[in-house]
């Protein structure tokens, strides 16, 4: 897995932006595959979600993910559920120590939080949907909540789709220019009339320095073009591929 340098210093949390290496899935989901979501033999998923667990010093059963749909909703965490109860959400916040907030992606952008003095953590999947509607500042906002103070909180922006390899259309750069037209600085034009590539990591990153918190870590890795470390939705459309894998990054509060 890779660590973000400001949260490994945290001696309060574990934490982790899981690779695909490492699990015990084979063929196309080679090899730490962790989404439920995906065709991957069950007990594969479980084995290798219970790898992510153990290296974050959880119990495998106190590892939660979502039932991620691209929305900016989030939720409070007081207790484990079970893969199949996840709710609908893409974010979620806790201050219980000894639970795992995870996320999966394979290309959007995993978001780690952690406010090291109040003991609140959260976890969010950026999309590039879930950015622009807001999951990041939500994910925030849901953490103050619980005790924490915005310009204590430190994030961590994990591996997604890299700006040299997010290729988009002129409505999707024209959804963000509504917005903002000062997101004109996140898409470059590409040699496809009327096309560009779109920065989502930098977007995200942006979107969360923006909402006032202490310092944004930023994992510079593109999971289109790594294929050997990382799973990628994109990568898997252009070689019409029947599935493709998820990766999982997560966060704990250390009992």
């Amino acid at each position: 897995m890779m660590e973000a340098a400001t949260l490994a210093a945290i001696s309060s949390i574990r934490h982790g932006f899981f690779t695909r290496i490492g699990g015990v899935s084979t063929d196309l989901y080679d090899s730490l595959n962790c989404g439920p979501g995906s065709d991957d033999e069950r007990g594969a998923v479980i084995a290798n979600r219970a790898r992510c667990a153990k290296a974050l010093g959880v119990d495998a059963g106190s590892l939660v993910t979502l039932h991620q749909e691209h929305t900016a909703d989030v939720v409070t965490v007081t207790a484990p559920w079970t893969m199949d109860d996840a709710p609908v959400a893409d974010g979620l916040v806790t201050n219980q120590p000894g639970i795992a907030l995870a996320v999966l992606a394979a290309d959007c952008t995993p978001v780690l939080f952690a406010d090291p003095t109040a003991r609140v953590i959260g976890a969010a999947h950026a999309g590039w949907k879930g950015a622009l509607t807001g999951v990041v500042e939500n994910t925030i906002a849901a953490m103050t909540k619980l005790g924490a103070i915005r310009d204590t909180i430190q994030v961590a922006v994990g591996p997604c789709i890299g700006a040299a390899s997010y290729e988009v259309g002129p409505e999707f750069s024209a959804r963000f220019l509504d917005r903002d037209p000062r997101n004109a600085k996140y898409f470059k034009p590409s040699s496809n009339k009327g096309h560009s590539y779109f920065d989502v990591g930098g977007f995200t990153a942006d979107r969360a320095a923006a909402a006032g918190v202490a310092s944004v870590d930023r994992i510079d890795a593109d999971t289109y073009i790594e294929e050997q470390n990382f799973y990628s939705y994109r990568r898997s459309c252009h070689r019409d591929e029947p599935d493709y894998g998820r990766q999982l990054s997560g966060i704990a509060l250390v009992p």
